[in-house]
């Protein structure tokens, strides 16, 4: 189990990249645009750089729903490789059936 200030601070990257995500695209296209002056691109950037880091996506660390464990995650279901094996192994993924020979 992850700790509880690793998971608290994930979720407060979450939100804060989803109430930015709209300035932060508008800003980077304005920033990439070539045919734009150089001036206001740099403004754009400029712009950019005053907001939260934490508003950036890539901060955002994938991690198990129910654990918390950022490695060995699997996206379809949001779980780790260790949730996923048990919950598998229970019968409570549709679809999925842990092999054993």
């Amino acid at each position: 189990m992850a700790k509880k200030s690793s998971i608290e601070k994930n979720n407060r990257r979450r939100k804060l990249s989803k109430k930015y995500s709209g300035r932060r695209a508008r800003l980077k296209a304005i920033a990439m645009d070539k045919t734009k002056p150089m001036e206001e691109r740099f403004a754009a950037t400029l712009k950019m750089a005053e907001l939260p880091r934490n508003a950036s996506a890539t901060r955002i660390r994938n991690r198990c729903e129910i654990t918390g464990r950022p490695r060995a995650f699997y996206r379809k279901h949001k779980l780790s490789r260790i949730a996923l094996r048990d919950l598998g192994s229970k019968g409570l993924i549709p679809g999925l059936v842990k092999s054993s020979w």
